[in-house]
């Protein structure tokens, strides 16, 4: 077995590499598909430690992989995001998950021969893209066992879940008219529009817990003494399971429609897959969170209080066992995600000082799956159940 304490010094000793790296992402924020600088530092570092990268995996180009190992054995991907949020940059921490992801695997390859394999995958446009679940298509993670990652947050959970989410356009159409000398020769767009919002907001008592809807005006019209022509808004919907998820989305849509109907004027719809719901893996989850407590930091399982996002490591999840654990870069409740705030701790030293226990965690629960085979085997079987 491989000292954990040994582990725990090989990611100290590539700390002030990792913090640099951190520093320079969260510096230069790059939107989804467009991380171009943040993938090649990356790759450069792996390379600068003689470890092979491929990149553009996929077919992305700002995807990327690292292995090590010598092919027998389980294979455990670690997982690297890095891209940013437009106007608030990494306000969702994705420079700390990359230099996590990073710390973790380059301690790991310190270790000379590991009993199984491990990669580190650079996964683009978390944010509204999908980047995993194109580089799942593409089969990028065919043979991996287990994959994991760590996300910042204001408190430490061990399985908290996450929503299936989609997103659906409206586009109404209209008729113009002067809006004094004639409103009643036109059909207003825009009134549609806001309907749309009345309508769903009626509905919400029908919605299970956990299910978020909300949306935007995208185009209110073209001026102010003309009866719009052209009117739009853009609605997410997210349910804690699927057959919510789709049954929710049926609402909404009604709901378009029915406006639509009521004032005289056109709709067109378009949906936009988002992601599924996360299926934590507790076998992984329960072990990450004992490595965190031999680091001095125990962690909750799970947080009813607080509420849940999407990302797509829930559709990864429910083709690999999977864990997406959380652990605090700020005080409880002192802001949350997609805020300015936390965009300013993701480069703080708190943050960065949670990024290192993550990476150590990782490492850690990634030579427990390789070294355990009744744990690995204990992953398989939960994941098997469902």
């Amino acid at each position: 077995m491989i000292d954990r304490e040994l582990i725990d010094r090989s990611v100290d000793a590539v700390a002030p590499q990792v913090v640099a790296l951190s520093k320079q992402i969260h510096a230069h924020p790059e939107l989804r598909f467009e991380e171009h600088r943040a993938a090649g530092w990356l790759a450069d570092s792996l390379e600068q430690a003689g470890i092979p990268v491929e990149r553009g995996v996929g077919d992305l180009p700002t995807a990327f992989r690292a292995r090590l190992g010598a092919g027998s054995g389980p294979r455990i991907a670690i997982l690297a995001e890095y891209d940013a949020l437009p106007e608030i940059g990494h306000a969702c921490g994705h420079n700390l998950i990359a230099g996590g992801a990073l710390g973790a695997f380059l301690a790991l390859a310190k270790q000379g021969k590991l009993p199984g394999n491990v990669d580190l995958i650079g996964t683009p446009a978390e944010e509204g893209g999908g980047g995993k679940i194109r580089l799942l298509q593409a089969g990028v993670f065919e043979g991996v066992d287990a994959a994991m990652m760590f996300h910042p947050y204001d408190r430490d959970i061990l399985a908290h879940p996450a929503l299936a989410s989609r997103w659906l356009t409206m586009k109404f159409q209209g008729t113009p008219a002067h809006a004094a000398a004639a409103p009643w020769d036109g059909n207003s767009a825009l009134t549609a529009c806001l309907e749309t919002f009345r309508l769903i907001d009626s509905q919400r008592v029908h919605f299970r817990d956990g299910v978020r809807v909300h949306g935007y005006v995208t185009n209110g019209g073209q001026a102010v003494n003309i009866i719009p022509e052209h009117a739009s808004c853009e609605f997410s919907v997210r349910a804690p399971f699927k057959a919510e998820l789709e049954r929710v989305a049926a609402i909404v849509e009604r709901c378009a429609r029915g406006s639509a109907l009521a004032c005289g004027v056109e709709v067109d719809l378009s949906i936009r897959q988002g992601y599924r719901e996360m299926k934590n893996n507790l076998a992984i989850a329960r072990r990450f969170g004992a490595a965190l407590e031999a680091l001095g930091r125990p962690a909750r399982e799970t947080d009813p209080r607080v509420g849940s996002g999407s990302t797509d490591m829930g559709d990864l999840s429910q083709a690999v066992p999977s864990i997406h654990p959380y652990l605090a870069i700020c005080d409880e409740g002192e802001t949350l995600c997609h805020q300015h705030a936390f965009a300013a701790c993701a480069a703080s030293e708190r943050g960065f000082a949670t990024m290192l226990t993550a990476a150590k965690a990782m490492a850690r629960t990634t030579l427990d799956l390789l070294e355990d085979a009744k744990l690995l085997e204990g992953v398989k079987a939960e994941f098997a159940r469902g």
